[in-house]
């Protein structure tokens, strides 16, 4: 369910300054993208299962505010990030 470390470390070294740099809110936003796309198709095949799905909501969420931050903070790297992930349309 988790992500890879190989698919961690790919997203890492896309946002990242370095590979190290895991605190970054591009980094964090990246890797919660893909948490969130691999939830979501486990929530299609299984849709009774409500832990995963209240997991999916709580990491949207969590997503968003990251997201909000970036917003306030540098509006053109939330626009780059925005466009990178294919987020909003």
């Amino acid at each position: 369910m988790a992500l890879t470390k190989e698919k961690t470390a790919a997203t890492i070294a896309a946002f990242g300054a370095n590979t190290k740099d895991t605190g970054n809110t591009k980094v964090q936003v990246a890797l919660l993208t893909e948490r969130i796309k691999q939830l979501t198709e486990h929530c299609k095949v299984f849709p009774k299962d409500k832990g995963a799905s209240r997991g999916l909501i709580k990491m949207v969420g969590q997503r968003r505010s990251l997201l909000k931050y970036l917003e306030r903070t540098s509006l053109e790297t939330y626009r780059s990030l925005i466009k990178e992930l294919g987020l909003r349309k």
